[in-house]
């Protein structure tokens, strides 16, 4: 695997006086959390692969606020929201992609309240965009033949009606895609939107994150595909829990893309 990854900043750009295609909005999940940072490595491949011209903020990136406002600090989220359309503004940028639906949401249709107005695309809508332009193309390599279902991120799918991207490129693998019986607007959550990701548990009798697990591993699925890095956490863990480690994997699309191509 290459690791020769190219990830130029805004002010980068800036600099040499180039604007590029597209703004990549790294998320907090994907700067930080070490497992979603994989997603972000892999996306990036796929972009510098296909020679996308795109850049990403660094250290001029903060939360978009989604967690705060989930958990009910609409002032904390305003905040956070009013530094972000600063500066996006000031790099006159237009369209976002991101790999976390959180992000996506809240850029789209929460950001616009407060003055900030973009294109905001999910990555999966972006890489279904290269693929149909001929930009991107996608082989099936080790995951044909393989049985792979779909969790349809909460804030992706019922939220803002994105099914059909993540799945058209999952068959483009050669893959067989495998639907639970709870997807697409009657998906099941992971149990981490809300906020819920940040706090204990509430009684009950089995956790969310387990019960969608065994909702995936009643597909006799070989992998579970994900769309949101807070997703794969839940899922990766309800696996652990249910000891399937050796038999089922976890992974973002973009890693599945990514691994079929051995970028």
């Amino acid at each position: 695997m290459s690791q020769n990854l190219v990830v130029p900043t805004m002010a980068e750009m800036l600099a040499k006086g180039e604007q590029p295609e597209v703004l990549f909005w790294v998320g907090c999940s994907g700067s930080f959390d070490d497992r979603a940072k994989r997603i972000t490595k892999a996306f990036v491949k796929i972009l510098n692969k296909s020679n996308v011209s795109f850049a990403v903020l660094g250290a001029e990136e903060s939360c978009t606020g989604d967690p705060a406002k989930r958990a009910g600090n609409e002032f904390a989220f305003q905040m956070q929201a009013m530094m972000n359309i600063q500066v996006l503004d000031g790099y006159q940028v237009s369209k976002i992609v991101t790999a976390c639906p959180h992000c996506f949401n809240t850029l789209k249709n929460e950001y616009p309240d407060l003055g900030g107005n973009y294109e905001v695309v999910h990555h999966t809508e972006f890489l279904k965009s290269l693929l149909d332009d001929g930009r991107l193309q996608i082989e099936g390599g080790s995951f044909k033949g393989k049985r792979i279902t779909f969790h349809d991120p909460c804030y992706l799918g019922r939220a803002n009606k994105v099914y059909q991207a993540p799945r058209d490129l999952i068959e483009k693998l050669d893959a067989e895609l495998v639907e639970m019986k709870r997807s697409r607007a009657n998906g099941l959550c992971c149990g981490a939107g809300g906020a819920q990701l940040f706090k204990e548990p509430e009684p009950g009798n089995q956790e969310v994150h387990v019960l969608r697990t065994k909702e995936a591993i009643s597909t006799k699925a070989d992998i579970i595909a994900a769309g949101c890095p807070f997703c794969n956490t839940m899922l990766t863990d309800g696996v652990k829990f249910e000891q399937k480690e050796d038999s089922v994997k976890v992974l973002d699309v973009a890693e599945l893309i990514a691994n079929a191509e051995d970028l």
